[in-house]
């Protein structure tokens, strides 16, 4: 079994920053990556410092791992499955992925972030990030004055449609599965002019440039749109590691984690990105990733000195 200073699972946005700092400090790192994840997805992040023309998820997970393989961080393509503390408080951790290879580290970065719950739609994928979206936060802007399609499930679908109607008054909202809306959310609807169909999503039709063109319903028939929303609801977020280590999370399974640390409710365990308990954006992954390499290097400082003070104290 291999041992590293940092261990981060996930090797997304803010995987991927924590590296770049842990780098930086000249620690033994490993990033533990499954390949996928919501940055995989997404075609073009438009609301990025630096980036405005937009830049897809894919192109700054290749950006951001020749960055850190530059500053000698070590990735490896497998899922990890288990995690358990080692004995002793500060002693470490064993991770086990599927591929049933072992990584043993003195801290640990879970950055597994979460994956939005979206039916197989045919030409759905090719439209994210493009002009099918899911944060109304970061591509809300992207709707102004559009024909907007919001794809949903239930409550979840009609409070995206409301959130965003102050930025197009030409907003569709599709009940995809049927569910049940609460009466004030449907009186809502109604009062701002978006309208309703009760109806299961066939297809999205779709140009070669990614560029939605319509939407067809099982019925067969065809809802024109120029931008989209998918809001079904159920998003699964990728905390089972904390969970087995026994970190605090949420009722919906985000883990909570220090304001200023990013440090989990386990010592030596740090969370960042959309795992946690955050606005699910880039920049912030970011942020959090830098912050939690941070003070994952803290840590290490301390443990090194207490080593040192302790052979000392054998010697003497």
């Amino acid at each position: 079994m291999e041992h590293y200073d940092c261990v981060i699972v996930g090797g997304g946005i803010a995987g991927l920053q924590a590296a770049i700092q842990l780098g930086r400090y000249e620690y033994r790192v490993l990033v533990i990556d499954a390949g996928s994840g919501r940055s995989t997805l997404c075609r073009s992040y438009h609301n990025l410092l630096g980036w405005p023309d937009g830049v897809s998820g894919e192109e700054l997970r290749k950006i951001g791992r020749q960055q850190a393989e530059r500053l000698g961080v070590i990735f490896a393509e497998d899922e990890v499955v288990q995690a358990v503390a080692k004995g002793k408080l500060g002693t470490g951790f064993e991770l086990w992925g599927k591929s049933g290879k072992g990584y043993e580290a003195l801290t640990l970065l879970l950055a597994t972030g979460l994956m939005d719950r979206m039916p197989e739609l045919p030409g759905l994928k090719s439209c994210l990030g493009l002009t099918i979206y899911v944060c109304p936060d970061c591509d809300g802007y992207e709707i102004k004055d559009k024909r907007t399609i919001v794809m949903g499930s239930g409550n979840a679908g009609a409070s995206m449609a409301l959130m965003l109607s102050r930025h197009t008054p030409y907003l569709t909202y599709i009940n995809h599965e049927q569910r049940p809306i609460h009466n004030k959310n449907m009186s809502e609807l109604k009062h701002k002019g978006i309208l309703y169909v009760d109806e299961d999503i066939h297809e999205v039709i779709a140009g070669a440039d990614g560029k939605i063109r319509a939407v067809r319903l099982a019925s067969g028939r065809q809802i024109e749109a120029e931008r989209g929303f998918i809001a079904f609801g159920g998003n699964e977020v990728k905390s089972d590691l904390a969970r087995q280590l026994g970190a605090e999370r949420m009722e919906n399974r985000h883990i909570v984690t220090d304001s200023r640390s990013k440090m989990t409710s386990v010592p030596f365990v740090w969370a960042a990105g959309d795992v946690g308990v955050h606005a699910e954006q880039v920049s912030i992954a970011m942020g959090e990733g830098s912050q939690a390499a941070i003070w994952m290097n803290k840590a290490l400082l301390m443990m090194k000195e207490e080593t040192t003070a302790y052979q000392a104290i054998v010697r003497s």
